[in-house]
């Protein structure tokens, strides 16, 4: 009887720590969609990793976290947002998350990928693509 009860918490646990790390990817991915609707680099910027690719139509740079919140503020200032949807998201087996959306901006709309690698606390933003469609 006491075997079963300690099984029986221990599924119990495993669900639980389960359920908290789907929530975490959710609440990060959702941060990160408010932000890019919102046109808010600084909002966007809080889940930057120590450097960043940046990319635009196949260009693609490094930034330090600094440099790609000014990179992206730029982009927002000249195409502001209408609309963002993610479109697809996952994750990897080396629990890297990745994101596709749709971003609608004053100059035409925009295929968003977002790559978000584990971090100390958070994922935090690797990749930020942006493909005018």
């Amino acid at each position: 009887m006491k075997r079963y009860l300690i099984r029986t918490l221990f599924i119990g646990w495993l669900f639980l720590l389960g359920s908290v790390a789907a929530h975490a990817q959710a609440d990060n991915l959702g941060a990160v969609r408010s932000a890019l609707r919102n046109g808010s680099s600084r909002e966007l910027s809080q889940y930057f990793a120590a450097t960043v690719e940046i990319g635009f139509d196949g260009d693609k740079q490094g930034y330090n976290a600094t440099q790609a919140e000014i990179v992206i503020k730029d982009f927002f200032g000249k195409n502001a947002p209408s609309s963002f949807e993610f479109i697809h998201q996952g994750e990897s087996q080396e629990h890297i998350q990745y994101a596709i959306g749709r971003y609608a901006g004053r100059n035409g709309t925009y295929r968003v990928f977002v790559k978000l690698k584990p971090s100390r606390g958070a994922p935090v933003i690797d990749t930020l693509d942006f493909t005018k469609e």
